[in-house]
């Protein structure tokens, strides 16, 4: 490559018809002047090209960094995403479960005061029968002694005693899991 340095330097040979000197050195100087300015430019778009190289290397280096980037973060997305998921799911089945023991409580609950109520109702017969054996057999006696007892009236038997009119009752028939007849019933065992 010629320099510019080449181009003042050169020396013509001189010829009898040749060129006038002067201009020649002139345009050889213009010529000096413009390689010399093409020269630096060059120089200055080389080392230009290698800056904007470094940095488009720099870039990548950082687009291939951002690009992990951005793929562990959707990566990361997915993972919280499927652990809500699963939490949701736990959640739910967790929900249900509580539920569904509920429900099974409820369930006993419910069978054992049935059982309860079937007790009473039986305990409450029971009672009953008891009671009106009781009066029965008090009532037998009675009659039986009545001759011992009351001498004067010369009755042995009050069969043949005037009844007294006892007023009608209509017995409700009771639902036996109702709780205000349970309630009733209990009270009235209790006392």
């Amino acid at each position: 490559m010629i320099k510019p340095a080449d181009i003042q330097e050169k020396e013509f040979t001189r010829a009898m018809r040749g060129y006038k000197e002067e201009e020649v050195n002139e345009f050889l100087d213009q010529i000096t002047v413009d390689m010399d300015e093409l020269l630096n430019e060059l120089k200055e778009t080389r080392e230009e090209n290698n800056r904007l190289v470094q940095e488009l290397e720099r870039i990548r280096e950082s687009e291939g960094s951002l690009v992990e980037t951005l793929t562990a973060a959707k990566s990361l997305m997915a993972d919280i995403s499927a652990s809500a998921d699963k939490r949701a799911e736990v959640l739910l089945k967790n929900a249900e479960l509580d539920a569904e023991l509920m429900r099974k409580s409820a369930r006993e609950d419910a069978e054992a005061l049935a059982k309860e109520s079937i007790a009473m109702k039986e305990r409450f017969i029971n009672f009953r029968n008891s009671y009106k054996n009781l009066l029965e057999s008090e009532l037998q006696r009675f009659e039986s002694l009545s001759g011992e007892l009351l001498p004067e009236l010369g009755v042995d038997d009050f069969d043949d005693l005037p009844q007294s009119e006892e007023p009608e009752t209509v017995e409700k028939e009771e639902d036996p899991l109702d709780p205000d007849s349970l309630d009733k019933t209990y009270r009235n065992l209790k006392y």
